[in-house]
Formats: structure tokens, C-alpha cells, sequence
């Protein structure tokens, strides 16, 4: 795309005051650099992702509400994390993880494993086993 052409659309950039830089073609046609406030088709795809995110939030929170899964489900979606990352992050096997969701695995896990899902969504034992249900 020459450099010109770059689109400058309304986007959640525009309200923060924030481009995004990208590549473009110059007058000779050497690629540099340049910014943009936004491309349209991008925007909504981003809103369109995010929306998603969201109700995969709220999803895991009732989740968690009914007693179907443990709290380490909805901390999961809300740090954008998959069982395979989580699962790297705590230093547990992906089957142990997942066993980890069931409400009753969940309240018998120690306080050391605890801490380890803790420390990974950057919260305390106390926040991990009670902010949902407050």
C-alpha cells in the first residue's frame, strides 16, 4: 500500500489519542514506515473479538456462580489464557489443570497450588477462592 493510501478511519485508537505504525511504499516505492488512526474492516474485527472475549467472561463467571466449575476457569478467560498456557504457567500437566476446574478438586488444593494459580493471574489465595461470589 502506498504510503498516501495508508487508511485513517475512526477507530478505539482514535479515542486515545494512539496509531498504530505500519509499512508502506514511498513516492520511489521503498517500503518505510507510517501511522494510522484506524482501518474500518480491522476495527470491527477487533470489536468483534473483544465482544467475544467478554461473553466467554461472563460465561465462566455464571459458571462458576452455579457451582459448574472452580474460579480457576473464569480467572483463566479474564487473563485471555487457554488450558495449554495456563497449564505452562503454573507448571502443572494439562490433565491436572483441568481436574483443577472441578469445584470439588478445587476446594480440597492446597495453599501451594493455590499460589502458584495466584501468582499467575497476579492475585491473592483470598481474591482466587472468594471475588466471585462477593
Amino acid at each position: 500500500m502506498e504510503k498516501d493510501k495508508v487508511p485513517q478511519d475512526t477507530s478505539n485508537l482514535t479515542k486515545n489519542n494512539v496509531k498504530e505504525l505500519l509499512y508502506a511504499t514511498d513516492e520511489n516505492g521503498n517500503y518505510t514506515t507510517t501511522l494510522s488512526t484506524g482501518w474500518e474492516p480491522k476495527t470491527i474485527a477487533l470489536s468483534n473479538s473483544i465482544d467475544e472475549i467478554n461473553e466467554r467472561i461472563a460465561d465462566a463467571r455464571q459458571q462458576v456462580l452455579d457451582g459448574e466449575v472452580s474460579p480457576i476457569v473464569y480467572f483463566m478467560e479474564i487473563n485471555k489464557m487457554d488450558l495449554t498456557i495456563l497449564s505452562s504457567y503454573v507448571g502443572f500437566w494439562k490433565w491436572r489443570v483441568k481436574r483443577h476446574f472441578k469445584p470439588s478438586v478445587f476446594a480440597s488444593l492446597s495453599d501451594k497450588v493455590l499460589q502458584k494459580y495466584a501468582d499467575t493471574f497476579e492475585i491473592s489465595i483470598d481474591e482466587l477462592k472468594n471475588s466471585i461470589t462477593k
